[in-house]
């Protein structure tokens, strides 16, 4: 591309080019296609893992769009039954900053997916892409596990984070929403939320921080002398391990002659998922099932 084009808007480029044309990518049997779409047409995610957005970034995004215009297309699903109307699934910082910036319509990349797809794509882009705030980053990791059925191993290879990360990222969870707020806040550190969500009195223990200015190793004595969460002692000793997951995993999977996983949840529960590539495939497994 000649020089004299790069730094210009979408906008600049239709009237010096006349209209851009749709580009239709063939992804397998999926048609993407990158396109102008107007802004009133297009809604948020409500199961988008961020819920607050940092007013001073998404002024300067917009400044920088009013520039540049958007450099990276936002990615869209047609909404059911709706076919003039558009859900985010990723990028809606560059959606709301465009409307900031005055635009009336945004490059985007429409895609037909499940809602199971567009809550992880949602995930992925804000997790390695925008740092989501530790409340969002857990609530996110219990939404793959608990709407996608996603194992602890899995999303840790999904997100590219180690299991112990999550797992102790996704004791805030329990956290009371008083002290969550305190964490949204900055008033206490994700550390010393992770700390003191298996104490059975976070809520003291938050207000004793802030007021004592505790670091978290003197956080780590003071829950090591209170009540333990019997939540969080059910859910390690309840927790299975994973060598016996694979071995079992496994063995059903060969018994069956397909792919299975073993989904733990807290307090002993879980589930089995059996999958099946067609439907020969699913009524033989009935049928094994059935006897």
């Amino acid at each position: 591309m000649s020089s004299k084009f790069l730094g210009k808007s979408l906008a600049q480029l239709n009237e010096e080019m006349g209209t851009v044309p749709d580009i239709s990518v063939l992804t397998g049997a999926e048609r993407v296609v990158v396109k102008p779409i107007p802004l009133v047409q297009i809604s948020p995610n409500p199961d988008q893992p961020r819920k607050t957005f940092n007013e001073t970034e998404l002024n300067d995004l917009a400044e920088s769009i009013k520039e540049k215009g958007v450099l990276v297309p936002i990615i869209l699903r047609s909404v059911q039954n709706k076919p003039y109307l558009y859900e985010i699934v990723a990028g809606e910082r560059r959606y709301r900053a465009a409307q900031r910036a005055g635009l009336s319509e945004i490059p985007a990349l429409v895609k037909t997916m499940s809602d199971q797809n567009a809550m992880e794509i949602a995930l992925i882009e804000n997790v390695q892409r925008e740092n989501l705030n530790p409340i969002e980053e857990a609530e996110g990791f219990k939404n793959l596990m608990e709407k996608c059925q996603y194992s602890l191993e899995d999303v840790s290879k999904f997100i590219g984070k180690s299991a112990s990360y999550i797992r102790n990222l996704m004791r805030i969870n329990n956290l009371p929403e008083s002290v969550k707020e305190l964490i949204k806040e900055g008033k206490i550190s994700p550390s010393h939320a992770r700390t003191i969500a298996v104490s059975d009195n976070p809520e003291q223990l938050a207000h004793d921080i802030i007021n004592n200015n505790l670091s978290v190793a003197e956080t780590q004595k003071q829950v090591k002398n209170s009540a333990r969460s019997k939540t969080s002692r059910n859910f390690v000793k309840n927790t299975l391990d994973p060598q016996y997951v694979a071995k079992v995993e496994s063995k059903i999977s060969k018994h069956f002659g397909t792919d299975v996983k073993l989904r733990e949840k807290r307090g002993g529960a879980g589930q089995f998922i059996l999958s099946f590539d067609n439907r020969i495939q699913m009524e033989d497994l009935i049928n094994k099932l059935l006897k």
